[in-house]
C-alpha cells in the first residue's frame, strides 16, 4: 500500500465521501499513511485504474469538504459503479469483523494472504464471507403488475415479491414458495432478468419474470402489508432506482410499450 489509492473509511456505519476529483471519485486518495494508516485495510477492487482499499476507523479524518455518508447515499452521489465498490466494501468489512475468533473451536483467526478468507490456526476452519441469495419476482397478468408493500416500506411505496433462499431449495423452487406464501397465488412461465448484490447486509439479489397462473390474492399478515393488481399505466410509488426492484417494474413497463408499438402482421 505504498502507492496511491482510494479508500473507504467507514466510522460508525458511515462512508467518508469527498468533493469528486478529477476521475469523479467521491472517495478520498492517498497513500495509507495519509490516512492513520488504518489497520486491517482490505484491496475490494480498482477505481478509475487505481487500487481501492477499504478500512473501519474509530474516527473519520477531517479533510476539506469531507462529509460522513450512508451507504445508500453513495448511488446518488456517484453512480452505480462507486455504489457496487462501496457496498462491497462494507460486506468484507464486515465479514472481517464477524469472523475474528474461529466459529469451531474459538481460537483467533487470521486472513489468508491468498484468498478472501479467515483461517483458523487451531483447527484449519475457513469462514468465506457470507452472500444470501434472495429470489425476487414481478408477477404479471397481462397489463397489471402484482405489487405489494412491507411495513418497513417507505409510505405509498410497492415493489415485486421477494423473499431468501432456503438451504437444499433452487432459485426457481424459492419463487414459487415466497410467491405462494406471500400473497397465496400460483406462478408459471418463470423467466430471469437481472441479479444484483444488495449489502443491508450480505443478499445477492436475482430477479425473476412470471406470469399469473391462478389463486386470489391473500396477503401474508406477518410480511405483506398490503398487495394488489396495478394496471402498467396506473402503478404507484415505486422503490429508489438504486435498487433492482425498480429496474424489474421499469423493463415490465418497457417490454409492454414495445409490443403495443409492433404491429400486427
Amino acid at each position: 500500500m505504498t502507492q496511491i489509492a482510494y479508500w473507504i473509511l467507514r466510522a460508525e456505519h458511515r462512508l467518508l465521501t469527498v468533493a469528486g476529483d478529477d476521475a469523479g471519485s467521491v472517495f478520498p486518495s492517498g497513500l495509507a499513511g495519509d490516512f492513520g494508516p488504518p489497520e486491517n485495510a482490505l484491496h475490494i477492487g480498482e477505481l478509475n485504474g487505481r487500487p481501492c482499499y477499504a478500512a473501519d476507523v474509530v474516527q473519520h479524518p477531517d479533510l476539506p469538504g469531507s462529509e460522513a455518508t450512508p451507504l445508500r447515499n453513495i448511488f446518488l452521489l456517484a453512480g452505480h459503479e462507486s455504489f457496487a465498490l462501496a457496498g462491497r466494501a462494507t460486506q468484507l468489512l464486515d465479514w472481517q469483523n464477524n469472523h475474528r475468533f474461529c466459529g469451531k473451536c474459538g481460537t483467533p483467526t487470521a486472513r489468508k494472504p491468498d484468498e478472501l478468507a479467515m483461517h483458523c490456526p487451531n483447527c484449519g476452519l475457513l469462514a468465506y464471507p457470507r452472500i444470501s441469495p434472495a429470489v425476487m419476482v414481478l408477477v404479471r397478468d397481462g397489463d397489471k403488475l402484482l405489487l405489494s408493500r412491507s411495513p418497513h416500506f417507505k409510505p405509498g411505496v410497492f415493489s415485486a415479491l421477494a423473499g431468501f433462499v432456503e438451504a437444499g431449495e433452487t432459485l426457481e423452487a424459492c419463487a414459487v414458495r415466497e410467491v405462494r406464501e406471500e400473497v397465496g397465488i400460483e406462478i408459471a412461465n418463470l423467466s430471469y432478468f437481472h441479479s444484483q448484490p444488495w449489502p443491508f447486509p450480505n443478499s445477492l439479489m436475482v430477479a425473476f419474470f412470471a406470469d399469473y397462473a391462478g389463486g386470489t390474492i391473500t396477503p401474508d399478515p406477518n410480511e405483506i402489508e398490503a398487495a394488489n393488481w396495478f394496471h402498467l399505466d396506473a402503478l404507484p410509488l415505486l422503490p429508489e432506482p438504486i435498487s433492482i426492484s425498480r429496474r424489474l417494474i421499469e423493463a415490465a413497463v418497457a417490454q409492454h410499450e414495445s409490443r403495443a408499438r409492433t404491429p400486427d402482421i
